[in-house]
């Protein structure tokens, strides 16, 4: 065998050694590419799946407490203790209602009306309940308040709190409405209504919740109350973003410590509400209305009702 015959043999098996190392990479990198594009379908199939209940697959919000859980903290929410209060004060200076002059008295069942328009699903409506209940309790009384979460798929996803749907309010001083549109659990591609304006409620909400009543920026902005044609405000006193990761439990459980934030938040709020409905009341309940709480807020509402 010539010289150049075994110079193209070792040629030709150096060339099927490198094409049999080539072949056996080519494979290896296949497995790898395979491997990677199913983790990859795994996370493609995740965000739709996620999509599709925020679009409308109905995704649920967080699991509640037992319904005795539950009833202990409507119970702890409805009673906190005066002296909690006071000893709060002015809080961490919440968004305060706005004073209203020269409209005429908003009333049901001959008392000032105080109308509350939110929405099951909503964060802010979520955060401004707590202030809501816990001011509008030291002049009556709640029956049916549940609990629930604002919607899972919106800002500040599964925000813990009440909700007005299918309760009542007693009190020989005002009249509350609370209504709730809509529920927090989307379906094609909506959130579930759930209680529907009257005739009267809806003219209230299209004059008020709008400028010049409001700010541009805050028209139709919700949650929107009226304090019986005395105050308005549209959105919530404090972000929703201070109850983040809270239980109910520990909503309530802050609201209890004057020394927490979040306690200070809701506390603050809910002096400062306490101290506008002492002055649609005319100052009734005396010792609610004679209150440290109060007096905290007394100088921002001098001018309501006059």
């Amino acid at each position: 065998m010539s010289k150049r015959q075994r110079d193209s043999r070792e040629y030709a098996r150096r060339m099927r050694m490198i094409q049999e190392r080539a072949q056996a990479r080519h494979g290896r990198m296949r497995l790898a590419y395979s491997s990677i594009a199913a983790v990859l379908l795994v996370f493609v199939v995740m965000g739709l799946v996620k999509l599709g209940s925020a679009g409308g697959g109905g995704e649920k919000p967080s699991a509640l407490p037992s319904p005795a859980a539950a009833a202990e903290i409507v119970a702890g929410v409805t009673s906190v203790p005066a002296a909690t209060l006071d000893a709060v004060g002015a809080g961490a200076k919440p968004s305060l209602p706005t004073p209203l002059t020269g409209q005429p008295a908003l009333t049901a069942d001959g008392k000032p009306l105080i109308l509350y328009v939110g929405a099951e699903y909503c964060p802010f409506c979520a955060a401004q309940r707590w202030p809501v209940v816990v001011a509008l309790s030291r002049f009556g009384t709640f029956q049916g308040l549940s609990l629930t979460t604002s919607a899972a798929d919106d800002s500040f996803p599964n925000t813990p709190t009440l909700s007005f749907h299918g309760s009542t309010y007693t009190s020989q001083y005002l009249a509350f409405q609370g209504v709730e549109t809509t529920t927090n659990v989307r379906k094609g591609g909506q959130y579930q209504p759930l209680d529907q304006l009257t005739a009267e409620q809806a003219q209230i909400v299209q004059k008020y919740n709008a400028p010049p009543y409001v700010p541009k920026d805050s028209a139709g902005a919700i949650p929107f109350m009226d304090f019986a044609n005395k105050a308005l405000q549209a959105g919530a006193s404090y972000s929703p973003e201070l109850l983040a990761d809270h239980t109910h439990q520990q909503v309530l459980d802050a609201i209890r410590n004057p020394d927490s934030q979040l306690g200070r938040s809701i506390g603050g709020s809910a002096n400062a509400l306490t101290a506008l409905l002492c002055r649609i009341t005319g100052n009734q309940p005396g010792d609610v209305c004679s209150s440290a709480a109060v007096k905290a807020y007394q100088g921002e509402f001098a001018n309501v009702g006059q």
